[in-house]
């Protein structure tokens, strides 16, 4: 599989913005409709952590699969190289961070 450095082209959201922006690092804001979702993809490297601002999201992981549901205020940490999947949870739009957002290279799956 082939590794890429930024995806953001291939996955549809309502809103995307980049804050502390530097050289290998930066925290993308999503804000996704409750049809869309980030696609199955990994990160080789580091870990990705999740903050909901608003509304609620689901993470979907790989090895071992498992579910996770979050709401506002709430955050979750998937380690380096595990596969994982974000879908709207519910039926307004949600707002999230993840950090490190970064272009480091990852996996789609």
């Amino acid at each position: 599989m082939q590794g890429v450095t930024d995806a953001s082209g291939l996955h549809e959201v309502e809103r995307r913005a980049y804050h502390a922006v530097r050289p290998g690092f930066r925290i993308a804001e999503l804000q996704i409709g409750p049809t869309q979702k980030v696609p199955w993809h990994y990160h080789n490297n580091v870990h990705d952590t999740f903050y909901v601002v608003s509304g609620s999201i689901r993470i979907f992981l790989q090895d071992p699969k498992e579910e996770i549901r979050l709401t506002p205020g709430q955050t979750f940490v998937v380690p380096p190289r595990r596969p994982h999947l974000v879908t709207n949870a519910g039926d307004a739009s949600a707002v999230l961070k993840s950090s490190p957002g970064s272009r480091r290279t990852y996996g789609c799956i």
